[in-house]
């Protein structure tokens, strides 16, 4: 059996634009397996009693989590803008990564919206901008009615009760079977335990 992780990731958090934008080619080299699993932070955020994100809530973590961020993208040569109105709704968008992760060009859509919404400030609630992530990841502009498919709903929402089932409590997120490993700074440790649980 190939040594596999789920990537767990919320289109609103910033550090799951970090890993986005950096897993394929770490797993690449590390030979593993990635199965790319949108879901929403906002129902676990709910069910702790938090109506927005924590980032919001605490001022002081919010400054540090966009000085971090500017650090780290510098670092690694990836834009990044504020987008307005932080965290943004990424509820459509991630029905139709639901759709487009059917394609092999899935993990390029949800690339191109981390991009759009961090690198570009564009607003990932509007289908012209989910339509414009399709056209660059070459995927049709048809996947869209995804966002309103009723299937589309109910398989995001299972989605997101399958990562509150597993304990995931933030984005991004990486499984191996049980174990957790929360944040992008643990995408490595991830990869490194997938290779060593299949060897």
């Amino acid at each position: 059996m190939a040594a596999r992780i789920d990537f767990w990731f919320d289109f609103a958090s910033t550090y799951s634009y970090l890993s986005a934008m950096r897993i394929g080619d770490a797993a690449r080299d590390a030979g593993v397996t990635v199965t790319w699993r949108p879901f929403l932070l906002g129902p676990i955020f709910a069910a702790q009693g938090w109506t927005t994100s924590p980032f919001n809530l605490f001022p002081a973590k919010g400054r540090y989590m966009w000085e971090d961020m500017a650090r780290l993208c510098a670092a690694r040569g990836l834009p990044l803008v504020q987008p307005p109105g932080f965290p943004q709704n990424g509820l459509r968008a991630a029905r139709v990564a639901l759709a487009a992760l059917e394609h092999d060009a899935g993990p390029a859509f949800c690339r191109a919206v981390f991009a759009a919404q961090f690198g570009e400030g564009a607003d990932i609630a509007q289908d012209a901008t989910i339509a414009a992530c399709l056209a660059r990841a070459a995927l049709p502009e048809s996947l869209l009615a995804a966002a309103d498919d009723p299937a589309r709903k109910a398989a995001l929402r299972a989605q997101t009760e399958a990562a509150q089932a597993l304990g995931l409590f933030g984005a991004p997120s990486f499984t191996l079977g049980t174990a957790i490993y929360w944040g992008d700074d643990r995408l490595d440790m991830a990869l490194a335990a997938a290779r060593a649980d299949k060897d």
